[in-house]
C-alpha cells in the first residue's frame, strides 16, 4: 500500500501526545504507529483524503475488509484500542466534532491461557547451562532472576548494577511506562547473582566498563532476540516439550506462586500489572493445572 503522506504528521502529533501524557513503551507506540498508518493507507486506496476524513461507514467497512483478508479479531481489538483514542483525541483538541468510532462494537475475544511450564520443567529449564562457560553462567543467572523475580525479558536485559540491593534482596525494576517496582529476589537468586558478580562478570567484560547488569560479549546490554535465542537453545538441550515464548518463565512464576497460595493481589503487585484483571488469568492456568492433576491421579479422576 502507498502511504497517505497527509496522515503522518497527524499520526506524529497524536503519538507524542500519548507519550507525555501516558508514558507509552516504543513497542506500543510502535505497534498504534503501524494500525494508524495501515489504517489511513487503506483510506488512501478508498479515495478518501486522509484520517480525519474518515466517517462511522468508512471504519466499519475497514474492520470488514480486516476479516476479510484474515485478520485475527485479537489484532482488531487493538486497532480499535488504538483508533479510539486517535479520535477522542481529536474531538478534545477541537480538530473533529464527532467521534466516528461511537457505537462501534470491539470483536469478542477468546481468554488465551498463558504458556506456562510445571515446576519439574523450570528445574530442568535451570539447570541446562554449563557452569564452566562464563556465558552459560550469566545466563543461568539470568534464568535464575527472571523466575524467582517473574521479570519481563525487556526489564531484565535492561537491568543495571544500581538497580539491584544485595543487602535487601531485592530488584528495583523499571516497568512499562518508565513505572518501578520493588521485586524481592528470593535466597536461591540472590546467592546466584552474587557468585556471578564476584567472577564471571568481571571475566565477560574483561577490561570493558559497563554498568548494565546482564553485557554482553561487547560489554552492552543484550538484545531480546539473542537471550530469547539462547533460552530455546537450553529448552532443546533438556529437552522441554511444552511450548514456550519470551514470557514463559513469568507465567510460570505466577502460576507456581498461584498454585501454592499466594494472593492475587501481591502477585499483579510482583508483576507490575496497573490492573487486578490482567493477573486473574493466572487463576483460570492455576485451576487447569489442579484439574490435571486430579485427572491424572484420583482414582476417579
Amino acid at each position: 500500500m502507498a502511504e497517505d503522506s497527509t496522515s503522518t504528521p497527524l499520526i506524529e502529533r497524536y503519538l507524542d501526545s500519548l507519550w507525555l501524557e501516558k508514558g507509552l513503551s516504543d513497542n506500543t507506540l510502535a505497534a498504534y504507529r503501524q494500525d494508524l498508518r495501515q489504517y489511513a493507507d487503506w483510506l488512501c486506496q478508498q479515495g478518501s483524503s486522509d484520517l480525519l476524513a474518515a466517517d462511522h461507514a468508512a471504519l466499519l467497512e475497514y474492520l470488514g475488509w480486516r476479516i476479510k483478508v484474515g485478520r485475527s479479531p485479537r489484532s482488531s481489538a487493538r486497532f480499535l484500542s488504538c483508533i479510539r483514542g486517535f479520535y477522542r483525541h481529536q474531538v478534545r483538541e477541537g480538530v473533529l466534532s464527532t467521534d466516528p468510532t461511537l457505537d462501534v462494537e470491539s470483536p469478542k475475544l477468546g481468554r488465551p491461557l498463558p504458556k506456562s511450564l510445571s515446576e519439574a520443567e523450570v528445574e530442568q529449564l535451570l539447570a541446562a547451562p554449563d557452569l564452566d562457560s562464563p556465558l552459560e553462567f550469566r545466563d543461568r543467572t539470568m534464568l535464575e532472576l527472571l523466575y524467582a523475580c517473574g521479570l519481563r525479558v525487556s526489564e531484565l536485559i535492561s537491568l543495571q548494577l544500581t538497580q539491584i540491593g544485595f543487602n535487601q534482596g531485592i530488584v528495583r525494576v523499571i516497568g512499562k511506562g518508565n513505572k518501578e517496582r520493588l521485586v524481592p529476589m528470593g535466597e536461591e537468586a540472590l546467592s546466584w547473582l552474587q557468585r556471578y558478580m564476584q567472577g564471571t562478570r568481571m571475566e565477560l567484560l574483561g577490561n570493558l566498563p559497563s554498568d548494565v547488569l546482564f553485557p554482553s560479549r561487547r560489554g552492552r546490554e543484550m538484545t531480546r532476540q539473542a537471550f530469547w535465542y539462547r533460552i530455546k537453545i537450553y529448552a532443546q538441550r533438556v529437552p522441554i516439550k511444552s511450548p514456550l515464548s519470551p514470557h514463559t518463565l513469568r507465567h510460570a512464576f505466577a502460576t507456581h506462586l498461584l498454585n501454592h497460595g499466594a494472593d492475587l493481589r501481591v502477585v499483579q503487585l510482583l508483576l507490575g500489572h496497573s490492573d487486578l484483571t490482567t493477573t486473574q488469568i493466572y487463576t483460570h492456568v492455576a485451576r487447569e493445572r489442579m484439574k490435571e492433576l486430579h485427572a491424572r491421579h484420583h482414582p476417579r479422576g
